[in-house]
């Protein structure tokens, strides 16, 4: 039975919230905590067993929305990003705006959030690549950085409005010499940012990114718009072949801004697949692309909907912004995203689709089953033991929905009115760990078991 947890109530919280909250088990004095972090630049670490608060901080004042260029974040400009954990040091990372504008990478501990030191970084005076600076006017922290090999990777995009002179940047930060940064930056014309709400990817190796449309690009002035970029540790960028895809009609989605960069990359592995390791891209044109990991191919040679990459296929009829989900069962492997399904089996539609990848060689993808939530909140999975039992979790106006991973069947449909939850940001996703699934709102944190 799935309901709301009554042992579990926190305090109101400052929010809106966009951060994903996190988990985390074994800070001082034991405690698991829940994280949450809000664009009003406080920070939240509740017990996870009863929601009261360990502790909680506030970075400083967001900064306010008469300060940027552009964008639609009027209560201001704060943490906007889902932070990142490194576990050994249980130290949790994130960009946080405040007035002037100032941004900077803050380093903190998850046993009293004190900050670490050498940290924070201060990205403005911080972070240039050649001629190429940062400006904090026309930037945002919205994609999910990452942490691979004792490197921090943040990324940053535009605001909404696409205002300015903004890059697609890849900040990578030694965590135990934050002093050491190096920094990418998509080339001119402006544009190509990295803000899909899913983030940086990686395998544990190298780092993929997913960027956004361009202006001023012409065929033979590509600016590392519209395309999934690997990188390798530094961050560091070849400019080979082997290391960007980019749709053959690349170009016109620039000039229709239709993001490739509407969703982070997703990394799956499909057994029995020719080739097997792939990087997964949802488009803002509502179509998947499945790229080969080891070799990313460079430009696409399909006509910009099917025979791009290893195989593509319109999956949504309109724009996918959000944070896409990979699970694996003993039927398959699966990508589930919020869109509206295109190709949806007889007598389903909606706007949750789980995309089933086919063991084959080449691999191509299939719309294995559309739901209809509603809403615009970003898909999560569970499972019993990594493949059994796969339920697909999303967020609905003010309820928790839950439906069957292989067959799309509704699992959980909100629950009592006591299970409803107040006001969501766009896009959130809740996260489940030890039996129970936490959901950040605008105000409250709550916990539902699944027991």
């Amino acid at each position: 039975m799935i309901h709301k947890d009554p042992t579990f109530t926190s305090p109101m919280i400052q929010g809106p919230t966009f951060a994903q909250p996190l988990y985390f088990e074994g800070a001082a004095g034991g405690k698991n905590l829940v994280i949450v972090a809000t664009s009003l630049n406080y920070v939240y670490a509740l017990d996870a067993a009863n929601g009261t608060v360990v502790w909680q901080k506030q970075v400083g004042m967001p900064a306010p929305r008469a300060e940027f260029s552009c964008g639609n974040m009027n209560s201001g400009l704060g943490i906007v990003g889902t932070p990142v954990i490194d576990a050994a040091s249980k130290t949790m990372y994130f960009d946080a705006a405040e007035p002037g504008p100032i941004r900077k990478i803050h380093a903190w501990s998850l046993d009293d959030g004190s900050e670490r030191m050498g940290w924070p970084i201060d990205v403005v005076a911080s972070v240039r690549m050649g001629a190429t600076t940062f400006i904090p006017t026309v930037h945002s922290q919205r994609a999910a950085p990452t942490l691979v090999n004792g490197m921090l990777y943040m990324p940053y995009g535009g605001l909404a409005g696409d205002c300015g002179n903004y890059h697609g940047w890849v900040v990578g930060i030694p965590i135990d010499n934050p002093a050491g940064i190096k920094s990418f930056a998509t080339a001119s014309p402006r544009g190509g940012g990295i803000w899909g709400p899913g983030g940086l990817a990686s395998d544990g190796t190298s780092i993929y990114a997913a960027t956004g449309n361009t202006f001023g690009a012409t065929a033979n002035n590509w600016g590392h718009g519209e395309a999934i970029l690997k990188f390798s540790a530094g961050p560091t960028f070849s400019g080979a072949a082997t290391d960007y895809f980019r749709p053959s009609n690349w170009l016109d989605l620039d000039g229709s801004d239709t993001d490739l960069g509407g969703s982070g990359p997703v990394l799956v592995d499909v057994p029995g697949a020719n080739p097997s390791q792939l990087v997964v891209a949802l488009g803002k044109n509502g179509v998947i692309y499945l790229i080969n990991r080891t070799n990313l191919g460079g430009q696409g040679t399909g006509n910009g909907s099917t025979g791009e990459g290893v195989a593509s296929a319109d999956v949504a009829s309109n724009s996918i912004i959000q944070a896409a989900a990979a699970y694996t069962t003993a039927q398959g492997t699966y990508v589930a995203f919020k869109g509206n399904g295109m190709g949806c089996p007889a007598g389903q539609s909606g706007n949750l689709v789980a995309v089933k990848i086919s063991a084959a060689s080449p691999p191509a993808p299939t719309v294995a089953w559309c739901a209809n939530p509603g809403g615009n909140a970003s898909p999560m999975v569970t499972t019993t033991d990594g493949r059994s039992d796969p339920i697909v979790w999303t967020l609905s106006g003010n309820n928790l929905r839950g439906y069957d991973g292989d067959t799309g069947a509704v699992v959980f449909n909100g629950g009592a009115a006591g299970d409803s939850v107040t006001a969501l940001a766009q896009f959130v996703t809740p996260i489940a760990a030890r039996g129970r699934i936490f959901v950040a709102s605008n105000s409250n944190v709550y916990a539902f078991t699944m027991q």
